[in-house]
């Protein structure tokens, strides 16, 4: 099983864009207090996503029957 705190792989690839649309899109980064790379990573979720083409896949929900405890049960309780 993949380890849950360890993040997705990410694809790397070149993306030109003009000096306009990247200062354009520095402004708006710094509005939403998110690097450029995150800005232009969630801008393109959101337009896959509204356009049907992407679905981001579900993270599991811990079963709470099968799940560990945090802490182990207190036995002198007992």
């Amino acid at each position: 099983m993949a380890d849950p705190r360890k993040p997705e792989p990410r694809k790397n690839f070149a993306l030109r864009v003009s000096p306009e649309l990247y200062a354009a899109l520095e402004r708006w980064a710094a509005d939403d207090l998110r690097s450029v790379n995150a800005q232009i990573e969630y801008l393109l979720t959101e337009a896959a996503r509204r356009s049907g083409r992407w679905r981001p896949r579900q993270k599991p929900v811990a079963d709470p029957d099968t799940a560990s405890a945090p802490f182990p049960p207190d036995v002198s309780d007992s």
